[in-house]
């Protein structure tokens, strides 16, 4: 897709992203920095953006991904179950899990967009792979191809990793 095709849907899809935020839960503010982000993203795929049936779709999937991001950087106020584990163990094991953590999101960073999208919908969301390709409008088979070429770049780190 080339710029000024990209500038012509991107208001369209930019009030997408806000609505589907404010539909997740998000405030106005919160909102637009979303909407933001999204558009941001969509930019740096756009070279992609035509192969796939439905961008509203994939807009209100990001947006939604975002709130998630947004919400996770948030304090916790109650106590919740990792927060009991994390009493429960010791500083070298937590240091471990920390850095196990950041190692993953960094790993999980590095992948290409779609295989990303791809694992975050199926290990995440639990969406079944008919769902995941009808959301993104590919096929079933090209689910199931490039979730395994993901699934064997993280393992193929995680080997590197642990050598």
């Amino acid at each position: 897709m080339d710029k000024s095709a990209f500038e012509q849907k991107a208001r369209t899809w930019r009030e997408k992203a806000v609505s589907a935020s404010l539909h997740y839960g998000a405030g106005k503010e919160e909102a637009e920095d979303i909407a933001q982000d999204v558009m941001l993203r969509l930019w740096q795929m756009h070279d992609e953006l035509e192969r796939y049936q439905s961008v509203e779709a994939i807009v209100t999937i990001m947006a939604r991904h975002q709130l998630r991001n947004h919400q996770r950087r948030k304090p916790d106020e109650a106590l919740d179950e990792a927060k009991l584990i994390r009493i429960e163990t010791s500083p070298q094991t937590l240091l471990e899990i920390k850095e196990d953590e950041v190692w993953l999101e960094k790993k999980l960073q590095q992948m290409p967009t779609t295989q990303r999208t791809l694992l975050y919908m199926r290990q995440v969301e639990r969406r079944s792979h008919e769902e995941i390709a009808q959301l993104l409008g590919i096929e079933t088979t090209s689910v199931s191809t490039l979730l395994a070429r993901a699934r064997r770049t993280l393992l193929e780190e995680i080997k590197r990793r642990n050598k």
